[in-house]
């Protein structure tokens, strides 16, 4: 789940990170009223959930009340990339002099999260890390451990930060390792942490990711999940306990296990097509939850066929099969289904399906095979 930069500041304030002084509105006037108490001087900054707001526009700086207010006007109506701006985060304007990039994440292949920071802040830092890799330093932490305080200064003296501001760089880093961690996150960062004028680093922007399946310990951090910027499938997918991803394929997979989910895509893809979804309806899974599973997938207008992939173990087949119809008689589609199933009550399922005239397949290569054939018109 991801952040608005509004959220993941305040986040960060509340571990010790300093950050300007702002406020959020979805008002053009109230936006005037802000600037006057911040000064007169701020910056407009639509709150959406995509990179490049700045250079879309969403991000201006005001001189003055008045210009804050006709500013907020145009960018509370503008989208970007396709997401309406609903809010602006209108902040007081800071003089720096400098601007870095300090951010974790998890390293999948060193199994522990990384902490990287880079003397070139303030743009694309994946940009930096393609064109320029040696500008990213990096260092591991031991999830034991934390972050060690000899690692913030070899942080700090790797991006030949001020001497003058270790001890400070070394506060802001641990501010934002305790953020990550004990909000189960997936990334934080800053970009840009900037030097002020005045010889203090201050965070003009935030970005936090949430993992999802952390999200039951953190009801504060459910309540500011944005829908705008989500898939509606995955929001619906939500509401019955399902995990579904959307891909760009034509195949609707619906499975149980994601072990096994992910073993379809790969064949599917072994066989020539492409998958339109991971989707995982668990273990024990009732006809009513794989009708909304089915509903799902035949949202999708891309799809042009669907393969049910089932072991039934803790999820019977004839439960699975009945699912399949009940969902079939409320949306009637129009495209072929193909089914395998295999495990407790199969042979039940299968005749099920079978009346109702359903593609049937007894392995998951053959159910793969002919569910790409009927996809690309080459079925029998």
């Amino acid at each position: 789940m991801k952040l608005h930069e509004y959220q993941s500041k305040a986040i960060f304030h509340r571990y010790g990170v300093p950050i300007p002084k702002g406020r959020t509105t979805t008002m053009a006037s109230e936006a005037k009223h802000f600037a006057e108490e911040l000064g007169g001087k701020v910056v407009i900054k639509a709150q959406v959930l995509v990179g490049g707001r700045g250079k879309a526009g969403g991000i201006r700086l005001a001189k003055t009340p008045k210009e804050a207010e006709e500013l907020a006007t145009t960018i509370l109506g503008m989208e970007i990339k396709g997401l309406p701006v609903r809010k602006i985060l209108v902040d007081e304007a800071v003089s720096f002099e400098k601007e870095i990039y300090l951010g974790i994440t998890n390293d999948r292949g060193a199994r522990r999260p990384v902490m990287m920071a880079s003397a070139a802040g303030g743009v694309d830092i994946e940009e930096v890390a393609r064109v320029s890799p040696e500008k990213i330093i990096k260092i591991h932490i031991d999830p034991l451990l934390g972050l060690r305080e000899y690692q913030a200064r070899d942080l700090a003296v790797s991006i030949d930060l001020p001497r003058p501001l270790w001890r400070s760089f070394a506060e802001v880093a641990y501010g934002l390792w305790k953020a990550y961690t004990e909000n189960d996150a997936t990334l934080a960062e800053i970009n840009p942490l900037v030097i002020t004028s005045d010889k203090k680093l201050l965070a003009l922007d935030g970005k936090m990711v949430v993992d999802d399946n952390a999200l039951f310990r953190h009801p504060d951090l459910v309540e500011m999940r944005d829908l705008d910027a989500e898939d509606w499938a995955e929001i619906e997918a939500r509401k019955f306990g399902l995990s579904y991803i959307s891909l760009d394929g034509e195949i609707g997979c619906m499975v149980n296990g994601a072990g096994l989910a992910m073993a379809t895509m790969d064949i599917i893809k072994l066989c020539g097509g492409e998958p339109a979804n991971f989707l995982d309806i668990g273990g024990g899974a009732g006809a009513e939850k794989v009708a909304a599973a089915l509903r799902i997938i035949l949202s999708d207008p891309k799809v042009k066929a669907v393969l049910f992939n089932i072991f039934g173990g803790i999820t019977r087949c004839d439960e699975v099969a009945r699912g399949i119809l009940t969902a079939l008689a409320e949306v009637k589609p129009n495209i072929p289904m193909v089914v395998r199933l295999v495990g407790t009550n199969a042979e039940e399922g299968r005749r099920l399906l079978a009346e109702a005239k359903m593609i049937t397949a007894e392995t998951l290569l053959e159910a793969a095979q002919k569910a790409v054939a009927v996809v690309k018109g080459e079925a029998k």
